[in-house]
């Protein structure tokens, strides 16, 4: 993608997405627990932003949480992903987004105790696309 991912229309990104794709990445949406085609991947890779190919995270870092949502104990840089409040649906939460172009990609909790961060990245698989390595 050479363009600035953050400068697409709406349109635009209803064209390059699946509708699952742009509900989740586009108006923050969530698959069902136990529904993502990435939650059971144990090969080893990178996990892009399904949108922009932005790499968020890496297979090193994921963890069965048990959550029903691929989850990670980290990202792959400090600068991959955005973290922002979200206060939505009557909850407060860490939102986690794709620093390249904003996309919604899931939650961080500070629950994950038997992980080196403590932390759970709580990830949709619809935002995702994980490239074998």
């Amino acid at each position: 993608m050479n363009e600035d991912p953050k400068r697409l229309s709406d349109e635009e990104w209803k064209e390059r997405l699946t509708p699952e794709q742009y509900e989740v990445l586009r108006k923050k949406g969530t698959e069902a627990p136990g529904s993502g085609a990435l939650l059971h991947t144990k090969d080893n890779g990178d996990y892009a932003c399904a949108a922009c190919g932005n790499v968020v995270f890496q297979s090193g870092t994921k963890f069965d949480s048990g959550s029903g949502w691929p989850s990670f104990y980290d990202v792959a840089r400090n600068d991959a992903v955005h973290l922002t409040e979200d206060t939505s649906l009557g909850m407060h939460r860490v939102e986690v987004a794709c620093a390249r172009c904003g996309s919604h990609l899931g939650h961080v909790f500070n629950d994950a105790y038997d992980q080196p961060t403590g932390m759970r990245f709580c990830i949709n698989s619809a935002a995702l696309d994980f490239k074998k390595k």
